[in-house]
């Protein structure tokens, strides 16, 4: 198979879909490796280093997509990108679909296969390529969310772990998945007093082993997140609704009830948010202020530290890439239930649930297509 690993063009967006050690492994199987030129240099690894690995470096995005079969990527195609997607050509990248109408539209229009690291889900319920960005992302909501309670970024003036003789801040977390447990770790480890809210109790159980004392888990409801609010410095979006919309658990009234100069960190952003005045930020200009509260909602948060990030993706993502090339898309999800869940959309159809969902559109089933 012909494997296209193009650049990513979104904005502040550093990382790269494959590592020379991957495409080594690829090259090694048969397999030919587009990788473009200077698609690595973000995360540190130069062209050399995937020539020597057996990749080729082409110059330009058009001729990656043109040639490869299969595309992997770590963003989702942006709209530059959607005339050069064709149809059955395999897309293998974070999608989040049910966010994006114009995306969906667009990636229907050119009946491209499209199978999304977000919704390739385990029989456990574990999403094996989420989990590593999740972890990446609730660590550093809490980095970012440190440094805009910061006066000098518009925040309160308040240290998160306080001083001895003052109190340290209060952060809110809604949703105890991966993002939350690891932003709950992180704000604890600095003496931040942590609220943790989520629906399951059994998560909650299991949360209540593993945290530290300052961690306080609450049931979640519209009651408790209203009361949680009005206490918060900081409060970390962390709701994840597999392949579909986050729901939306702080409303536009809400934030009145809020601390001038308290922070929203929304990890839930892909996902259209769990607050909703989040809109979509960039590293660039990643704040904005809505009834004294700042908002902070950049997309794609863990492409700010990209070396990090890609090492831990393409753990995650390269065995069900190989197996895609290896066995091609049809066989490789036919055998692999996981991979199979994967897939939102081929031929123009949408095939995953949260999608259709979201938009009102018909759902197809997968297995017709296999």
């Amino acid at each position: 198979m012909v494997i296209g690993v193009p650049k990513e063009i979104k904005t502040s967006e550093h990382r790269v879909a494959a590592v020379p050690a991957g495409a080594e492994v690829l090259a090694s199987c048969g397999h030919t490796v587009l990788v473009e030129q200077g698609a690595g240099v973000g995360s540190g690894f130069a062209d050399e280093l995937y020539v020597r690995a057996g990749a080729k470096i082409v110059p330009g995005a058009e001729d990656v997509w043109a040639r490869a079969e299969m595309i992997c990527k770590v963003k989702e195609p942006i709209e530059s990108e959607w005339p050069h997607i064709r149809q059955d050509q395999v897309i293998f990248t974070y999608f989040h679909f049910a966010a994006d109408d114009a995306l969906t539209r667009a990636h229907m229009k050119s009946a491209a296969v499209c199978i999304a690291y977000e919704t390739v889900q385990l029989e456990s319920g574990e999403l094996p390529l989420l989990t590593p960005m999740s972890e990446v992302a609730g660590r550093m909501a809490v980095q970012e969310g440190a440094k805009y309670l910061e006066k000098l970024h518009g925040g309160r003036g308040v240290l998160l772990g306080g001083v001895p003789g003052v109190p340290p801040a209060e952060v809110v977390i809604l949703g105890g998945g991966v993002v939350g447990l690891n932003a709950a770790k992180m704000a604890a480890g600095l003496g931040a007093r942590v609220t943790l809210l989520d629906v399951n109790l059994e998560r909650l159980r299991y949360l209540a082993d593993v945290m530290p004392a300052n961690v306080a888990l609450v049931y979640s409801d519209r009651h408790s997140i209203l009361d949680a609010i009005a206490r918060a410095d900081l409060v970390i979006g962390a709701v994840l609704h597999v392949g579909g919309k986050a729901p939306k658990l702080v409303r536009r009234g809400d934030l009145k009830r809020m601390k001038p100069g308290a922070v929203i960190v929304d990890v839930a952003v892909d996902q259209g948010g769990c607050v909703e005045t989040i809109k979509p930020t960039t590293h660039e200009n990643p704040t904005y202020v809505v009834d004294d509260v700042l908002h902070y909602a950049v997309a794609n948060m863990p492409g700010g530290v990209p070396r990090t990030s890609t090492l831990a993706l393409t753990n995650a993502t390269f065995p069900y890439a190989k197996r895609l090339a290896d066995l091609g898309w049809r066989r490789a999800c036919r055998e692999d239930r996981a991979l199979q869940r994967g897939v939102n959309m081929v031929a123009g159809e949408v095939t995953y649930p949260g999608v259709a969902d979201a938009f009102g559109l018909p759902l197809a089933d997968v297995q017709k297509f296999l």
